[in-house]
């Protein structure tokens, strides 16, 4: 596999991401601001996660002599009820998964690369089971107690 696709790769990241990391930030500051604390703190963790994803990403660019762009995305939605951003963070992790692993399959001779991209994998796939387990709880024991939990 050529650096050019690696890079290109990376590149999407760290533009999906740092914009992902923006709406875990928005998220976090709206859930604080309606006493979800709980989910204010885990939102904020992910941010931070997230802009450490984003620097490895433009470091590992930079390493295999690419140059990085600041690229514009489409605005995203920011959510008031929490359940709703949970079905939406959840779908997002899905779907991005699904999109890495084609991603570690380009990278699987730069070794250097494919393992930066395990680990950023499998944090989503802990966010992944994280959302599944917060909709199996809502599921299982209310909306209401549910958002009662994350005051």
């Amino acid at each position: 596999m050529s650096n050019e696709k690696i890079i290109a790769d990376l590149q999407a990241i760290v533009t999906n991401l740092a914009q992902q990391a923006d709406g875990h930030l928005i998220q976090s500051r709206v859930f604080a601001a309606k006493g979800f604390n709980k989910l204010a703190e885990k939102y904020a963790e992910h941010t931070t996660e997230e802009r450490g994803y984003v620097e490895k990403c433009i470091d590992r660019i930079l390493d295999l002599g690419g140059k990085v762009k600041l690229e514009n995305k489409k605005a995203g939605e920011v959510f008031e009820n929490p359940i709703d951003f949970v079905k939406y963070d959840l779908q997002i992790s899905v779907d991005g998964l699904a999109w890495l692993k084609g991603v570690l399959d380009n990278a699987k001779d730069d070794v250097t690369t494919y393992d930066m991209l395990k680990d950023y994998y499998k944090d989503e796939e802990e966010d992944m089971y994280w959302g599944e387990q917060q909709l199996e709880l809502i599921e299982c024991i209310g909306a209401q107690n549910w958002i009662l939990q994350q005051l």
